[in-house]
Parts: structure tokens; C-alpha cells; sequence
């Protein structure tokens, strides 16, 4: 891991800074670019840009962006890809090229700022702690240990972030996350927190939940459920989110078509699964899937599928995806669904 002085002297000597958010950018991510593009002002970059790719279709996180104003832009492949020697390029809650981002597999990369579990990390200064709750812990100590102004936006910005990806301080949470709070709270827009944590919910999203809730399967403490076609991404981890606190479920798991892909959403309280593993184990074949013990994600391509008509396309893919599920959980006693 790098020093917070080795990071601020390789941006004092750049010229610009690209950082790259993950695909469909969360809290954590913008908040965490947002800190950076603070810290490499006070290092003397004038030229700085935050880029996104994907959608940011949950509630919270528009709100997030809207109300504090962070700006972003559509991902650019040549701003990340054609760069000069002083240009940096910066990953924050992500970490490897081609991972859950658009950058093409083998650009190099700059810094990386991340506690997501990953390996093979190349940069020329990495931050990588998987033990901490949320990456904005790690850009608060930096923003305080380097002296940069935390003024409202930000303070506002990084705790919510801290307790949005902890889910209230109750999920990952380490010291490290509440002396990062300890710092930013004083500073940070009480009603600004509020807004941020009761956003209004399309009526999208709350059809998908419906459907995730009448489509659940449940063997022991083990929930999987599907809520077929829809717009909103974001809906899977929300009624994953949901689910999770059923009387009995130890384990929920959802996943929903979006567009041309399959996406996954897991969340977990037994001591004995890796929700992270499990979707790796289950999927990393054929798409790209990971994260936490408590929680994690994935997304594959539907590939060959995705000619077929929505009613037949559905069931097919909730075939195949539970019977992966069920064979990975080794959910003893259930019968795998299959394509015959």
C-alpha cells in the first residue's frame, strides 16, 4: 500500500487527472471520485474529470448526484486510453482494467483506491484494503491527513457514502468507518442526509420488488428469486436489500433482465457463505461476478438468449440461473431446474 505523501507527490508532478467510476456508480464510487478530484486540486491540477458508464438509474443514487451537484460525464475512451505522460488515470472503488468498467483489459493505470476483493491490482499507487467498509473511509483519511478543505458538499458526500455502503454502520463496518463519520459529521448537511435517505421510488421499482417478492423460492434459509424483464437495475439490490429480512432467510439472492444481460444481486448473514464466492463460483464463467461475504454481484451477457421472446427468455433464465445457484449453495435435497 502507498503512502498518502507518495500519492500527493505523483499528482503535484501530473498535468490532469481522468478518474474512472465503475459501471453504474454507486454512493461509495462518486463520493470517492468527488475526495480525489478534491485532493488533486489542492495538488495544483486544474484539468480533472470524472467519468461513468452505464446508468445511474437508482433513486438514491440521482438524488445523490443531483443534489450535490457532482460532475460527471459519459465514459471517453480516448480521454483514458490516448493520455500523455503527465495525464493520470485513476480507478476509486474498482481496481482492475475491463473489470466492471469499459477501459479495454491492459491500460495501465495510474492509482487505485478500492476495498472491494480483487487480485492482480497494477497501478503505480494502490490503496487496496478489502477489510474496510467503504472505499470513502479510505479518501476521508486522505482528505484529512492531507489538510484539504472538507467543506459541506463533501463532508456531506463521504458519510453518506460510508453509511449507505455499510447499510447504516450495521454491514462491514470497522473502527476505520466510524472515525471517518466522527470526522465529516460536524461539517456534513444534517437535511441534506435526510433527503438523501428517503428519495421518492419509481413505480418501476416497486413492480420489480413486487415480482422479486412473488417469485421467491425458498429452501431453508436460502432465497432465490427472479423479477424478469426490467428498466430499473438498481431494483435487484434494493429487494435484494428487502428480502434479506424475511423471518427465517439467511440468504437472499435476485436477479432480473436488464437489456442484454442477466444481473445478480446477493445478500448474506451466514457465517458460512461468501456471498462473493458464491456468485464467482456460480457465474464467473460465463460473465463476471463477485464481492463481499455479506454482499455481492454479478452480471452476465445473455449471449445466444437474447433473440428469444421476453415470456420464453424469462423462464429460460430462471432455469438455468437457479439451477447454477442451487448446485453452487450445495442446497442438498433440492432439485435442479434444468433446459429439459
Amino acid at each position: 500500500m502507498g503512502t498518502v505523501s507518495t500519492l500527493r507527490e505523483l499528482l503535484e508532478s501530473a498535468g490532469s487527472l481522468t478518474i474512472v467510476c465503475h459501471n453504474n456508480p454507486d454512493p461509495d464510487c462518486l463520493a470517492s471520485a468527488l475526495a480525489l478530484g478534491r485532493i488533486a486540486a489542492a495538488a495544483g491540477i486544474d484539468e480533472r474529470r470524472i467519468l461513468y458508464s452505464g446508468t445511474i438509474s437508482h433513486q438514491q443514487n440521482r438524488a445523490f448526484v443531483n443534489l450535490l451537484d457532482i460532475d460527471l460525464q459519459p465514459f471517453d475512451r480516448g480521454a483514458v486510453v490516448d493520455r500523455a505522460d503527465d495525464e493520470l488515470l485513476a480507478f476509486v472503488d474498482h481496481s482492475v482494467a475491463g473489470g466492471n468498467n469499459e477501459v479495454p483489459d491492459g491500460t495501465p493505470v495510474d492509482i487505485v483506491l478500492d476495498h472491494h476483493p480483487a487480485e492482480n491490482i497494477e497501478a503505480r499507487f494502490v490503496d487496496h484494503r478489502p477489510e474496510l467498509g467503504a472505499t470513502a473511509t479510505i479518501l476521508t483519511e486522505y482528505v484529512t491527513e492531507l489538510d484539504v478543505e472538507i467543506d459541506t458538499t463533501l463532508a456531506t458526500a463521504l458519510l453518506f457514502a460510508i453509511r449507505r455502503e455499510t447499510l447504516g454502520f450495521l454491514r462491514g463496518t470497522t473502527p476505520a468507518e466510524y472515525a471517518a463519520a466522527g470526522n465529516l459529521h460536524e461539517t456534513a448537511d444534517r437535511d441534506l442526509l435526510r433527503k438523501l435517505s428517503t428519495p421518492s421510488v419509481s413505480g418501476v421499482t416497486v413492480d420489480a420488488i413486487a415480482d422479486a417478492i412473488e417469485n421467491r423460492f425458498v429452501t431453508g434459509a436460502v432465497l432465490i428469486t427472479h423479477v424478469g424483464r426490467t428498466s430499473e437495475r438498481d431494483a435487484l439490490p434494493q429487494a435484494a436489500d428487502y428480502l434479506a429480512t424475511l423471518e427465517g432467510v439467511e440468504t437472499a439472492i435476485v436477479f432480473g433482465i436488464v437489456e442484454e444481460s442477466i444481473h445478480l444481486s446477493g445478500r448474506s448473514t451466514d457465517p458460512r457463505i461468501h456471498m462473493g464466492d458464491v456468485l464467482a463460483g456460480a457465474f464467473e464463467d460465463v460473465g463476471s461476478a463477485g464481492g463481499h461475504r455479506e454482499m455481492a454481484g454479478g452480471e452476465v451477457p445473455l449471449g445466444i438468449f437474447a433473440g428469444y421472446e421476453d415470456d420464453q427468455l424469462v423462464d429460460i433464465v430462471e432455469q438455468v440461473v437457479t439451477a447454477r445457484l442451487i448446485g453452487t449453495l450445495n442446497l442438498d435435497g433440492v432439485e435442479e431446474k434444468s433446459l429439459s
